[in-house]
């Protein structure tokens, strides 16, 4: 009877604790320019939470980072918080520096390849920059997102500001970062490809 009574409770344990999820990104998954509690990944947390997930967000996400910051950091958070996802959402910063998007691209194939090689499922969040970087620039760095998902298997969102970049309104005032009314709309667009996973 002890014996049933522990596995009673080793099945308990183990259905009541979800995998984590790990969203490495910059600014615009850090809630720049506004509380936290406002900010996309928050909203995600909360959502879970409502809909009685056990899963927990990690949000590691850093304003201003690059591809080449999220390679120095991955490695430990993938350690310490062993997730079931990795989101990352990540080179917008590199293209604004006018990084070659062949570099930027295979930083991000190594990020990708990093989570899974640690059993994580991993979730590409696409990003396109302004207009004034050129079409040539703009149309190499846009189309590297698929390129990394195709290659590696990574789930994609093909560009994760398609709701808000182009409506002023839901933009700060630098016309970069989305504000606290966006970020609603940004977890819209990741919720279809993140709740295949959950």
């Amino acid at each position: 009877m002890r014996y049933l009574f522990v596995l009673i409770l080793s099945v308990i344990s183990f259905t009541a604790c979800a995998g984590n999820i790990l969203i490495l990104g910059d600014s615009l998954s850090a809630a720049y320019g506004m509380p936290a509690e406002r900010g996309w990944v928050q909203l995600l947390q909360n959502r879970l939470d409502d809909n009685m997930s056990s899963h927990q967000v990690v949000n590691a996400s850093i304003s201003g980072d690059t591809t080449q910051g999220g390679l120095n950091r991955l490695p430990g958070l993938l350690q310490s918080y062993q997730p079931e996802l990795v989101v990352i959402e990540l080179g917008g910063n590199d293209g604004l520096r006018g990084t070659p998007p062949a570099r930027i691209a295979a930083n991000l194939e190594r990020l990708v390849t990093m989570a899974q090689q640690a059993q994580a499922k991993v979730l590409l969040l696409g990003i396109q920059l302004p207009p004034n970087y050129g079409p040539a620039y703009n149309a190499r760095f846009s189309a590297m997102y698929k390129n990394v998902s195709d290659k590696t298997g990574a789930a994609l969102v093909p560009f994760f500001m398609a709701r808000v970049a182009l409506r002023p309104q839901l933009m700060q005032s630098d016309g970069l970062h989305p504000n606290a009314a966006a970020q609603p709309l940004l977890l819209e667009t990741v919720w279809p490809q993140l709740s295949l996973f959950l």
